[in-house]
């Protein structure tokens, strides 16, 4: 690697500043993540991101400017961008009302326990390089991939992988495997001319990719009303609870005995079109679902179907109030 760039050009802060510049795109697609994601319970993570954006900018942009130039500073200082890089996979494991909140506690908790060993190193070993144990570079390298995992089953797959690939790059001096005081001691230049800046911008494309996908605004269909807003919330929070929403509608609907499944993809049904008696109690115990996650304006964005006006209505399947005939879920 070393022979492909020039020696004036491997110390060259310029690489610096375009890793500094890619964090800062980052953040500010992260920063449109929080818009996009309002009245949902991601909004959290897409502040992580943006936290982790600045951080990552913030450390980049210090050092291009003649600050942090020992390789036990800019160690440290990576490794606490590392830490608030894992915090918005780790806030969506934990969006569900009423505790998302509370749980980002949690995520921050997470991100000061990533970052001991760069304060222990600064406060008890000044000017060493962090000592990570390797349980937590394992622990590291598991949070990279459970963030992959939740969305790579989704629409948002190739900005899942991107963004994996980045963090893998930037958190690999802190990876299994990896000597991080031979990493800062003689590799520090070659990761700031190659390693940070593509890792930086791969995380900025994966963000913007991320963000460029939307799912808002009404559909023709009732049924396809539905499944828009279902899908909505799976490329909003992922694989994790769009599965756990998936089991729960279906034990509901296999107790009162629907003839209708809710699929990865969307509402399936396997029952006689002409019975509406089912659809009504469907679609409010979906919505009750999907409540626990995202607020009424979210799913008017996303074209959830207003609920008709009441109407008269006779006892039906399942045991409760049957839907009229013109029910949002009618026809499905």
């Amino acid at each position: 690697m070393t022979a492909i760039l020039p020696p004036e050009l491997i110390g060259w802060p310029g690489w610096l500043w375009l890793t500094a510049a890619g964090g800062l795109l980052a953040a500010g697609a992260a920063a449109g993540g929080v818009w996009r994601t309002r009245g949902s319970t991601a909004v959290p993570a897409a502040w992580w991101g943006v936290a982790a954006g600045l951080a990552l900018a913030a450390e980049c942009g210090a050092r291009g400017a003649g600050l942090l130039q020992t390789p036990a500073a800019a160690a440290c200082m990576r490794l606490v961008v590392v830490g608030l890089g894992m915090c918005p996979a780790m806030s969506l494991l934990g969006a569900k009302r009423p505790q998302h909140q509370v749980w980002q506690l949690i995520v921050a908790t997470l991100a000061v326990v990533i970052s001991m060993p760069a304060l222990s190193g600064g406060l008890v070993r000044p000017g060493s390089v962090p000592d990570v144990h390797l349980l937590q570079r394992c622990f590291l390298m598991v949070l990279v991939v459970v963030g992959w995992m939740n969305f790579v089953g989704t629409g948002r797959r190739f900005a899942a992988t991107t963004i994996a690939v980045g963090q893998w790059l930037l958190a690999g001096p802190f990876l299994p495997g990896v000597d991080t005081d031979l990493a800062y001691h003689q590799g520090l230049a070659i990761r700031s001319a190659v390693v940070d800046p593509l890792g930086a911008w791969l995380v900025a494309a994966g963000a913007l990719a991320a963000v460029g996908i939307s799912r808002a605004g009404a559909v023709s269909g009732d049924r396809l009303s539905v499944d828009q807003a279902f899908g909505g919330l799976r490329e909003t929070l992922g694989a994790a609870w769009t599965l756990r929403i998936i089991e729960r509608f279906n034990s509901v609907a296999t107790a009162r005995k629907w003839p209708c499944r809710l699929r990865f993809t969307g509402l399936e049904t396997d029952g006689d079109p002409p019975d509406t008696l089912w659809q009504r109690d469907a679609r409010r115990t979906l919505k009750a679902l999907l409540r626990r996650f995202v607020s009424e304006a979210w799913l008017g964005r996303h074209g959830w179907p207003i609920d008709p006006a009441r109407q008269p209505s006779r006892p039906g399947r399942g045991g409760g109030l049957t839907a009229p005939l013109d029910s949002p879920l009618g026809g499905v």
